[in-house]
């Protein structure tokens, strides 16, 4: 295998989400992978979810869980670490992304690790791990096949289940012939073999495993990964080190909790009633077994949450379990894509959760990027009200930064003085009717001097401009003109 470069990628400056907006719009081949796939992702989503009844019981079973356990949030993740540690884990705090990188190149330091190896984790993407740790000359490969292929290419993930469902099968093979110089071929599972072939000695020459978690259960100190290719196992169970990181909203109370949220995510992400692999880690390897890690990590990231959790409305976010499904029935992220937000979460889930992340100032424009049709909330399968909350985010987005004592990072990052100005001369217009009357009799005669731009709007619209005469004046001419 040729030796990779890892590529610098950070999170794209908000100014830059229209102009990638359009670009992707104008590409073609682009819209064709996505709508390709996501019509096929709401197909067998709904082949598995027929039964309406079963689907929305479960659906509300899913959000008493996960409301549940938010609602008991700090206790349940001080008992996960009390079990994780009775079992022989050793648990890390982070608050930020930075502190969540520093334990794992810590940990990789203390074992000489010059080579990791990783499962699928959205939340290693928002620690862009692989890049910090390649400045630490430490190599963190993807063994995750849609992460290893956007990893080739030098690329951030596009959905947070298939990351390089923007890519088809020709884009793939000629990415192959390209880096690991095979022969051309569009036939999926040569590639996927390929693939496979690469990474399998991998497995054996890293010196640590790397994995996210789907749910960390507090009763029982485990981490739950779920996976198809079972490259999640082979990354947690055959180096000697294994580092799983995660954000603190992944804890659930106990076992019985996670069957409903088993069955909604496996069924609303790919349409499959179960995935292939369905694996529990309560500890490192015992005296008695033949194979696991000898020692295991977890690294618990806030990174936002907490932010997300004081709110009342907004600690909603934090009941995703990271299926995917709203992107796939999102008529603007199959549009544009998951690369046109600029950000590690894109679609619905990351227009609510990424103004925590990152803040409102570096994300003014993704509450707004949404036609509030409601698709993410139908098919949501633990029933988050995502318009509701984008609408929330917009309001927050426009007020004054010191109106409320509880503010969002970025608060206010699109509040205009003369916007609010003008609200009130107009609040104040509709509240007299003889200020009123006075200007609709002053906007109708001098309606020839109507600015032709109006901002945004008359990009894409013809200017408005008043009538030459009002409502009221045609109704009162058309009843002198009857009598």
């Amino acid at each position: 295998m040729n030796q990779m470069t890892l590529i610098p990628i950070t999170q794209i400056p908000e100014p830059a989400f229209k102009e990638r907006a359009r670009q992707a719009l104008n590409d073609d081949q682009l819209r064709r992978n996505f709508r390709i796939a996501m019509d096929s992702l709401m197909t067998k989503r709904l082949a598995v979810m027929s039964d309406t009844d079963e689907r929305e019981r479960l659906r509300e079973m899913g959000n008493h869980v996960r409301a549940r356990a938010l609602s008991k949030l700090p206790d349940l993740l001080e008992k996960l670490e009390d079990n994780l540690t009775r079992n022989g884990i050793h648990v890390h705090w982070a608050e930020t992304v930075d502190e969540a990188n520093a334990i794992v190149e810590s940990i990789a330091k203390a074992h000489q690790a010059k080579r990791l190896i990783k499962g699928k984790s959205m939340v290693s993407e928002e620690m862009n791990m692989n890049h910090v740790l390649g400045e630490h000359g430490i190599e963190c490969l993807e063994s995750d096949m849609g992460e290893y292929i956007i990893q080739l290419a030098g690329q951030k993930p596009s959905h947070i289940i298939m990351p390089a469902i923007h890519m088809n099968a020709g884009q793939v093979a000629s990415l192959f012939t390209k880096t690991l110089g095979t022969e051309y071929t569009t036939d999926v599972d040569e590639l996927i073999q390929t693939g496979r072939r690469v990474l399998r000695q991998k497995f054996f020459e890293a010196d640590i495993g790397i994995s996210g978690v789907n749910f960390a259960i507090a009763e029982t100190g485990t981490l739950l990964l779920v996976e198809n290719e079972g490259n999640g196992r082979m990354s947690t169970a055959v180096p000697p080190v294994h580092i799983a990181v995660t954000g603190i909203e992944k804890v659930v109370e106990n076992l019985r909790d996670v069957v409903p949220l088993l069955s909604l995510l496996t069924r609303s992400a790919l349409g499959q009633p179960i995935t292939t692999y369905v694996n529990m880690i309560s500890s490192p390897r015992k005296s008695n077994e033949l194979d696991g890690p000898q020692e295991v990590h977890l690294v618990l990231l806030d990174n936002g949450r907490s932010q997300a959790f004081a709110d009342g409305e907004l600690r909603q976010t934090l009941n995703c379990i990271r299926c995917g499904a709203c992107m796939n029935h999102c008529p603007v992220y199959t549009r544009i894509g998951g690369h046109a937000y600029g950000t590690v979460y894109p679609g619905p889930i990351g227009k609510i959760i990424s103004p925590h992340l990152l803040g409102l100032e570096n994300t003014p424009d993704h509450p707004s990027a949404s036609s509030l049709c409601g698709a993410c909330e139908e098919v949501c399968p633990v029933k988050i009200p995502i318009p509701s909350l984008l609408r929330r985010l917009r309001e927050e987005n426009v007020k004054s930064p010191e109106a409320v004592p509880y503010r969002l990072r970025g608060q206010g990052s699109k509040f205009s003085s003369k916007e609010r100005m003008a609200w009130k001369v107009w609040s104040k217009l509709y509240a007299s009717p003889t200020l009123y009357r006075s200007f609709v009799y002053l906007a109708t005669r001098f309606r020839s001097f109507t600015p032709g731009k109006a901002g945004p709007w008359t990009e894409h619209h013809v200017a408005q401009k008043p009538a030459a005469r009002s409502l009221h004046e045609l109704a009162r001419e058309h009843l002198e003109e009857s009598q």
